[in-house]
């Protein structure tokens, strides 16, 4: 049986689940869509949330969660419920972050085992994979991917449209307008000047898929080769699944690769482009 507070202002549409929670002051505003709440999903205190909206299992939301709501966009009509927001199983979502819903067809997605700290933002339309930990006042602008196991340090932005692959680590106070690549390493504002080694390690690669991603990163980085003759180089491999991978971000990517030119906070700065 669900416990809703007695405070709680539920309105329209809201579905809450067996084993779901809805804490003190919380308001679910379910006249723009339906709001679902999932078996085991708590909301703590003082969580607002308006539908469209899915929420699936055991997610934990702290006080001052703000999920559902139009993008911070001076031409979209508040009033349009558009596709809404997707939220997947066992994410926390720490005090004051904030998540908009979609301005396109497709809703703006979370997937599984995400930690977002404190006054984390992501903006309408970002689709995030799984087991990503986002640190303070981390900010995705609207329509950003981002892979499985990316790390986010504290206050790192991303600006709209750019990618992550998985694996990636974004220093804190760092900024991407560029796609960064599966196990890059962001260490100043769009450089890319080292690789997410212990990430790779902790998460038990094989010493052999590590090498390989070496040998990519080099490819990449430190060949001063053009992104067409990136893609033929990394072709000697192509069998190599991994290899593979990196081959569909670079071919798919509609902004540059982060290249590895600037004042890196690690190791030595790499002078080499992508184009």
């Amino acid at each position: 049986m669900s416990k809703v507070h007695s405070s709680a202002i539920l309105t329209g549409d809201v579905q809450i689940a067996d084993g779901a929670q809805v804490g003190p002051f919380c308001v679910l505003d379910g006249t723009m869509g339906p709001i679902t709440i999932g078996p085991g999903t708590r909301l703590m205190h003082q969580v607002s949330m308006q539908g469209p909206l899915t929420v699936g299992e055991r997610n934990r939301f702290y006080p001052s969660c703000s999920v559902g709501y139009p993008p911070q966009d001076l031409g979209f009509d508040p009033d349009k419920a558009g596709a809404g927001c997707v939220i997947g199983d066992d994410n926390t979502f720490r005090e004051s972050v904030s998540i908009h819903r979609a301005k396109m067809e497709l809703p703006t997605r979370i997937g599984d085992k995400n930690y977002l700290m404190a006054n984390s933002h992501i903006a309408h339309d970002c689709c995030v994979a799984n087991k990503c930990i986002f640190a303070n006042n981390v900010s995705l602008g609207g329509h950003v991917e981002i892979g499985d196991g990316v790390i986010f340090g504290g206050v790192s932005t991303v600006h709209q449209f750019a990618r992550v692959g998985r694996g990636a680590f974004l220093g804190g106070l760092t900024g991407l307008s560029t796609d960064l690549p599966a196990f890059f390493m962001l260490t100043a504002i769009n450089v890319a000047g080292s690789l997410n080694l212990i990430g790779m390690r902790r998460s038990g690669m094989q010493r052999s898929d590590i090498d390989t991603v070496r040998w990519v990163y080099e490819v990449v980085q430190r060949r001063k080769l053009s992104r067409p003759n990136v893609l033929i180089a990394l072709a000697e491999r192509k069998e190599n699944p991994i290899v593979q991978e990196y081959m569909r971000f670079i071919e798919t990517a509609k902004r540059p690769i982060t290249p590895s030119t600037g004042s890196a906070l690690r190791g030595t700065s790499i002078t080499t482009t992508v184009e």
